[in-house]
């Protein structure tokens, strides 16, 4: 296993749900695996008070409490004093410099991106690495420029046709790239030529990129062998690596079989008190993701 393998697992940055309760993705599909890849930052506690951290910062800005150009160096503050000082977030950082650096290089792009909240892990710091200007995208498709160390922030109207690399921690299908930070850049008369993630799961969103003229980077790509590995280090047993492995081989039908054999998972999760959890259903049903037709 790669030192970043060896670190998902160690972190507990990829989760399996227990049998018949997968999980819902914020795009609103399912599946039995979750990645927290935000707690390569170092640990769960560590990602969870950045995380807290962001989310309340967020809460002052929309109460008019704090200002909102105010926050992209109150993060860079935070990443780059964990850089300094955890080695599994250094080490995880240092592996996606030097992949940008060999596999995309430094003169084809000018700005670094990255989208609320759980991007803002890895682009900010990467910025300042790179020595590049950095984007903070909103989920409300906003954006605020920095320059690359944060000691200036502001608002910014156009890009001027600039190359934007987007970093962010994960891909699955790209809803995100595609609803709101590819977007918000071409909003700013900026392109998105290229995407940074630390995992790729494999389901599509390198496809859905490049049909948007973005090519998709990841350092780790889910497959049978990182399954197979959580088989032997005993964080599955047998029954979910088959169901798992049946999912990676078709995860649109495996999923979508799924659902129509478990019809009261979905009637469950419409009950549920999560409202992450009921955005999602409703995604899927709203969407007819899986072409159920499914109703209230």
């Amino acid at each position: 296993m790669s030192n970043i393998t060896n670190y998902i697992f160690e972190t507990k940055a990829i989760k399996f749900c227990k049998e018949n309760e997968p999980f819902w993705y914020t795009s609103g599909l399912i599946g039995p695996y979750f990645f927290n890849t935000h707690f390569l930052y170092g640990s769960e506690q560590e990602a969870q008070v950045l995380l807290d951290f962001i989310t309340e910062e967020l809460s002052l800005i929309k109460n008019g409490d704090s200002n909102k150009k105010d926050l992209p160096k109150k993060i860079f503050d935070r990443v780059i004093e964990q850089y300094n000082k955890n080695k599994i977030y250094h080490y995880v950082i240092d592996q996606l410099k030097e992949y940008i650096e060999k596999n995309i290089g430094l003169d084809n792009f000018e700005y670094i991106s990255g989208g609320e909240r759980r991007d803002w892990y890895f682009s900010n710091i990467l910025a300042y690495l790179l020595k590049k200007p950095h984007i903070t995208v909103f989920k409300d498709v906003t954006a605020l420029k920095s320059n690359y160390d944060f000691s200036t922030t502001e608002e910014t109207a156009d890009l001027q046709g600039a190359k934007v690399l987007h970093v962010a921690d994960m891909i699955t299908i790209a809803s995100s790239f595609t609803k709101m930070w590819v977007p918000a850049i071409e909003k700013l008369n900026g392109k998105v030529e290229n995407s940074m993630v630390i995992i790729d799961r494999n389901e599509g969103g390198k496809e859905n990129l490049a049909k948007i003229g973005v090519k998709s980077h990841a350092i780790v790509i889910v497959d049978k062998d990182l399954l197979k590995q959580a088989l032997d280090l005993g964080f599955i047993n047998q029954e979910q690596y088959n169901f798992d492995c049946k999912y990676y081989d078709n995860p649109f039908e495996t999923a979508k079989q799924f659902l129509i054999e478990h019809p009261e998972f979905v009637e469950n999760s419409l009950k549920s008190t999560n409202e992450r959890t009921l955005k999602r259903v409703h995604t899927m049903i709203d969407e007819d993701l899986y072409g159920l037709g499914l109703k209230y």
